[in-house]
């Protein structure tokens, strides 16, 4: 299915193109929520280092999260009357971000590149909850709740790097290589 293919019907209460641009900004959302609780899972399995085990139990239960954001994004495209692509293809050809580039490393490293991560996820959630609040507040208030979880776990990974030496993203644009090693300098 093309990308900016219109749904056939929708929910009540929506016309036809607003909902299909409610999909389109959706179909990002759940391509950067598979990606991220992929990420998460990567860095589970290849954190390593004094502090690994905290690591490793931190991020499994927000992967399971994620995952759960990501089923009900695909939901609602779906309810939208849109198709919610979830091929390892699309998530590859239609994401708009570099892909983690962070192997086998201590936790620090791993977690300055995570804030990094975040950070870009929450900025894009925050830009769409935005441009779907005049359109459709079930789809807004869907977004406004995933955008509490992440930032929260923004803040659980921040925790871990404010006493560690870590840096903190900014808002501003850094790449994980550039928060490995910052990471490396540290040790």
């Amino acid at each position: 299915m093309a990308k900016n293919s219109a749904p056939k019907y929708t929910v009540p209460g929506i016309e036809l193109k607003d909902a299909a641009r409610l999909v389109d900004v959706l179909r990002l959302r759940l391509h950067a929520l598979n990606d991220l609780h992929l990420t998460l899972k990567h860095v589970h399995w290849n954190v390593v280092g004094p502090h690994f085990i905290a690591v490793h139990q931190m991020v499994d239960p927000q992967v399971d999260r994620v995952r759960d954001m990501a089923d009900d994004v695909a939901e609602r495209i779906a309810a939208l009357g849109g198709v919610a692509q979830g091929t390892p293809g699309a998530l590859v050809s239609q994401r708009t971000w570099d892909d983690y580039s962070i192997g086998r490393a201590d936790a620090i490293a791993h977690l300055g590149a995570l804030d990094l991560v975040y950070g870009g996820v929450i900025r894009d959630v925050r830009a769409a909850v935005k441009e779907v609040s005049q359109i459709d507040p079930a789809t807004e208030d869907l977004l406004i709740e995933q955008l509490r979880d992440l930032e929260q776990f923004q803040w659980f990974v921040r925790a871990h790097l404010e006493n560690a030496g870590g840096s903190l993203s900014t808002g501003g644009t850094h790449t994980e290589e550039e928060a490995a090693a910052r990471a490396s300098d540290l040790d």
